[in-house]
This record gives structure tokens, sequence and C-alpha cells, in this order.
């Protein structure tokens, strides 16, 4: 048995900028230097507040001007190595942003022909989700990693189809972090990592495909238990079971559509992405996904 190894001395903020701003200076293209300077740290902790407050506020309007600067965020944390992993959740956080963008644009001009009602989808902005994803790539690491977590679905009883969840949350990363804390493939905080056994401090269990996808599954199968539905379920696992019963309590409400409008605007636009991803993925659509298996 091999000595314990002691924790690893904690990162100082400061000196994690600098050696970014260092690799920025000496590793950037110069195209990409052109095009963004890299920011003070205090300009990247007011960009952060704002997409986060954006994503969690009703307002898509708001979400969709967070679109340039996330852009460029995204262009720095692609030119920087070691920073793949934020810089694919937020690629993730950009699909859902030009989307809100999409929705919160002008009405069509006199004579057009506008956008079928949401009230007719499965859920609002299915439609619009499935144009955006229709012709998109498979990530590269889908044909290693879905046949997995789709035997972890299984293994739960919930159907093999919403593994592709991952998808949504981390381009399918297993080491995709966000900067609220979530990690890995299914974008588990760390409390309710540990609510669902998994350890997050040496190791991460939340980089582990099959721990973090079992984690999921038993996640979402309890957000059923409780909601019946799979839109709701999907609703609750982005914006909390709590945020999500209260809205339904409070509206007398028992459909996502019903309380779409009055949740987070990233969730208005997770749970159109998850369903679209899925259809076009494994041809489930969201009216077909089953419930889970006793």
């Amino acid at each position: 048995m091999p000595p314990a190894q002691a924790p690893p001395a904690p990162v100082d903020a400061d000196e994690l900028y600098r050696a970014g701003r260092q690799l920025f200076d000496q590793l950037a293209p110069p195209e990409i230097k052109a095009q963004f300077d890299f920011p003070t740290p205090q300009q990247w902790d007011d960009f952060a507040a704002r997409l986060q407050r954006a994503l969690d506020g009703d307002s898509l309007a708001e979400l969709a001007g967070c679109l340039p600067e996330a852009k460029a965020a995204l262009t720095a944390l692609r030119a920087l190595p070691g920073y793949e992993d934020y810089a694919d959740w937020l690629e993730e956080r950009i699909d859902e942003i030009e989307a809100a963008q999409q929705i919160a644009a002008p009405p069509p001009t006199p004579g057009t022909n506008p956008p079928a009602s949401a009230t007719t989808e499965p859920v609002p902005h299915y439609r619009l989700w499935l144009a955006r994803v229709h012709d998109r790539p498979l990530p590269s690491r889908a044909a290693a990693l879905m046949p997995r977590l789709r035997a972890a679905f299984a293994a739960e009883g919930i159907p093999p189809e919403l593994a592709w969840v991952a998808e949504a949350e981390s381009a399918l990363n297993p080491a995709s972090r966000s900067p609220a804390g979530a990690k890995g493939l299914f974008q588990l905080m760390p409390d309710t990592a540990h609510a669902l056994g998994l350890a997050t401090w040496l190791p991460d269990e939340r980089t582990d495909p099959e721990k973090s996808a079992r984690a999921a599954a038993r996640y979402l199968r309890t957000l059923h238990t409780r909601f019946q539905n799979w839109a709701l379920a999907l609703a609750a696992y982005n914006a909390g079971e709590g945020r999500v019963g209260r809205t339904l309590a409070a509206r007398h409400a028992t459909t996502f559509t019903a309380i779409a409008d009055a949740l987070p605007a990233e969730t208005r636009m997770y749970v159109p992405k998850v369903c679209a991803l899925i259809a076009t993925r494994t041809g489930v659509t969201p009216n077909q996904l089953a419930v889970p298996r006793k």
C-alpha cells in the first residue's frame, strides 16, 4: 500500500491569474491579441458575475446581451493551454445565449410568417433548438463515451437517451468545470455530488464517466418521481427542484410549459436544448421518453 500523500497546497488566485496572463502574452496568436485584451482580474470577475446573473435571471434579452463578452472570453480561453475545461463549459452557455438572442430579436416585419407558437410545442422553443442542433456534428468524445454513459443510465432504470444531457452540460468533456464550482460530464455541484455519494476530493469522482453518469441518473430518477414529467425533471436538474416546485405551486400548474416564463433564462433554453439533442441524436422525441424502470 503506497504511503498517504499530503493534499496539494491551495492554488493562489493571483498566481493563477499571472500565469494565465503570461501564457496569453507568450502564446496567443497576433490575430487573437488584436481582437481581445486579456482582462484584468476585476474585469473577469465583473463579467463572470454579469453572466451568472443573466443565466439566473428571467430576461432572455439580458442573457442575449452577454454574447459579445462571452465570445471574447471563449476566444481567450481557447488560446490558453490548460483552460480547455472552462472553455467547454462556456461554449455550451454561449449556445444558449445565441438561442436567447434569436428569441429576443425584434418581431418579424409585416407580411412575413411569425414562428409557430411555443405553446404548441412539446416544450417552448423546442423547434428553434431542433433547427439549431439538426446538423451539429457529434462531439469528438461521443464514440468513446456515449456507450458507457447510456449503459450507466440504463443500469439505474433511466431511459439511456437521457445520457445526452452530458452534451448540453459539458460538450462531453469529463473535466469540464464552471466558475461556480460545477464539474464533470453532468456538471454536478459539490453538495449535489456528495448527496449522490460521489467524492469531490482525491479523487474527484465527478470526472469519472461511469460514476458521475450513475449519480446523474439517480438524481434524474428522483426528480421524475417528484414531478412525474421529464421536462420538469430537466428544469429541476438545471434550476433546482425547490425553484421548480415553488413555481408550480404558485401557478397551480403541472407542466413545464405553464411555468417556463417564470424560470431562469438559462433553464428556459436548457430544457428544449436537451430535448432537441436527444431527438437529434437518438430519434426519441420528448413525448416518447419512457418513465423510469421500477
